[in-house]
């Protein structure tokens, strides 16, 4: 088994602090998506609001293998999962999904939080797919309990999806979060109950069912970052950093008041 960090006092009320902060810039995004805006329209609004909170991207050059990620955000439309590249000759359109990807550092500690928005119209089977994967963010959440193990969490997720005719993404998983973006332990949402870590008091992680309309294989692009369901199906994406406590899992993700919102 992994070592899953503990958070003390300290770094909890840290952790709260990023994740709000997270949360308010994701808050200010989702308005902004509308027919005729760019997906670069929307990481300028958000490389401003992270700045304006007084945190930075942890997106904006984070490597993998030779590849640096050029973007302060990860903007996903339709058939991107997740690592979506902002460009200004991506304009949204009537019917298209976007998923919005946002993680930031603040004083040392990580939040991430990601939501998909529609550009309505969509169509029913669409609709039916980001209730189902939002539904089935706040069933893995609920499983996030104290003696209850990792793949509890990961157990319900896929239950719930497939049960709705959809396929959860085995390439991607949800994490532990902290002083890093990605700690131990994975969360996949997939997987038995009754398997992985015990879930013990302090631990923050971040649950996000990423859910395919069609198969659950994907594939990345040449960009080195961009993955996309391998059908060419709409995908979704939806994550909440969460506080384990004697209490019941706590959402860190919550975004405060913030001042008048950016204009695109």
């Amino acid at each position: 088994m992994s070592s899953i960090p503990i958070k003390d006092r300290n770094g909890i009320a840290k952790m709260r602090e990023a994740c709000a902060v997270a949360a308010m810039v994701l808050d200010q995004l989702k308005p902004l998506v509308r027919p005729g805006v760019t997906t670069q329209d929307l990481e300028e609004a958000g490389r401003d609001w992270i700045a304006r909170l007084g945190a930075r991207s942890a997106c904006y050059g984070y490597q993998h293998g030779s590849r640096r990620y050029p973007a302060h955000t990860c903007i996903s439309v339709n058939d991107e999962v997740v690592h979506g590249i902002p460009s200004f000759r991506r304009v949204l359109r009537e019917g298209d999904i976007v998923s919005l990807d946002i993680v930031v550092w603040h004083e040392g500690y990580i939040g991430d939080n990601a939501f998909t928005v529609p550009v309505l119209p969509v169509s029913p089977a669409v609709e039916k797919l980001l209730r189902v994967t939002r539904e089935a963010l706040d069933i893995g959440i609920k499983q996030a309990q104290i003696g209850h193990r990792i793949g509890d969490i990961s157990a319900a997720i896929q239950t719930f999806v497939e049960a709705n005719g959809f396929s959860v993404v085995r390439d991607m998983v949800g994490h532990g979060v902290g002083v890093s973006m990605h700690e131990p332990p994975e969360i996949p949402n997939f997987g038995k109950r009754g398997t992985g870590d015990k879930i013990k008091p302090g631990m923050t992680l971040a649950i996000e069912p990423m859910v395919n309309l069609g198969a659950y294989k994907t594939k990345t692009l040449s960009d080195g970052w961009t993955v996309v369901a391998a059908d060419g199906l709409p995908s979704a994406h939806y994550e909440h950093t969460v506080l384990t406590t004697d209490r019941g899992p706590e959402i860190l993700t919550v975004p405060r008041t913030v001042p008048a919102q950016v204009s695109v």
